[in-house]
């Protein structure tokens, strides 16, 4: 697991395709935690070239609101090449890797970043690698791609582009058994589960959805990708602990702290037996709002400030 890496604050990661003007334009309003600047599926053939002369100029406009950015990059090497060379920069702070193939290919761009950001005059490390899981192979060395470099902070599933290659229906049902083992080859790495426990291709239904992201967080996931500006606010709200569990921890742990000033390292609490686990998970609960308010304030006074 990894030691003494602060991960990001990115409940959700909302999709801007970089070469679209009034996307870009607006993006900063969402409200999103993070902005993925896409060089990959939402950006034709013909238009690559273009978009990634945009990139610089797009990450400058997005992060007004506050909101971190990154880019997805393209597969083959090729194209992946180009695509950092055009997003290493200050306003980039990572890259969504997409089509991971295994740990060397990790630690490969790593190298390349790092070659990037000394010719850029920015901090070694600057960049964070989101890594994502959409072929077989990768799907089983999951852990070991996310412990390739310091540098990843995070790591998801491409569902429809895993359920191809494996042969499956793209649905929650299928992909549901993928999806909890990279929560815990994330956890096991110390990088954040990102992703849906069910596909987002219809958002048409905003309450299905807010039911579907709510059920998300409670088998694990940090935060995830909005392909749309409406699902911003329901993944920040649903991403986040309620008011009712931030009460409930801090009873936890006022109890706890009472316990053991008794001598006791178990207690009650409402008619059930609470003990070293729970606690932690009170614990853990408790830093995690405060760091989602931590940046909410951020934002706040960013966007009080003019952007």
């Amino acid at each position: 697991m990894k030691m003494n890496v602060e991960l990001p604050v990115w409940r959700s990661l909302l999709y801007v395709p970089v070469n679209v003007d009034r996307f870009v334009d607006k993006a900063h309003t969402r409200g999103a935690d993070c902005i993925q600047l896409d060089l990959e599926d939402s950006v034709p053939a013909a238009e690559k070239e273009r978009a990634r002369a945009l990139v610089r100029q797009a990450a400058a406009k997005v992060r007004r609101g506050g909101a971190d950015v990154i880019v997805r990059i393209n597969r083959p090497l090729s194209l992946a090449v180009r695509d950092i060379e055009a997003s290493v920069c200050p306003d980039v702070i990572g890259l969504a890797i997409s089509k991971v193939d295994g740990p060397s290919h990790v630690r490969l761009l790593d190298e390349l970043a790092g070659e990037l950001e000394q010719r850029a005059g920015l901090a070694v490390g600057h960049t964070k690698f989101v890594v994502m899981i959409e072929t077989p192979q990768a799907f089983f060395d999951m852990r070991a791609i996310a412990q390739a470099s310091p540098r990843v902070v995070g790591m998801n599933i491409g569902g429809e582009d895993l359920a191809l290659e494996c042969g499956m229906h793209a649905d929650g049902e299928a992909l549901m058994p993928a999806k909890q083992q990279m929560i815990i080859a994330a956890r096991a790495a110390g990088v954040m589960p990102l992703g849906f426990i069910d596909s987002v291709a219809d958002f048409s239904d905003s309450e299905r959805f807010r039911a579907m992201a709510r059920r998300s967080r409670r088998l694990g996931f940090d935060g995830a990708s909005c392909i749309h500006p409406g699902q911003v606010k329901i993944v920040n709200e649903e991403y986040r602990p309620g008011e009712e569990e931030v009460a409930y921890a801090r009873r936890v742990i006022d109890a706890d702290r009472e316990a053991r000033k008794a001598g006791r390292g178990a207690f009650q609490l409402d008619g059930m037996m609470i003990d070293i686990p729970v606690v932690a998970r009170a614990q853990r609960l408790l830093a995690r709002n405060e760091a989602i308010q931590a940046r909410e304030a951020k934002t706040q006074a960013v966007m009080a400030a003019g952007g």
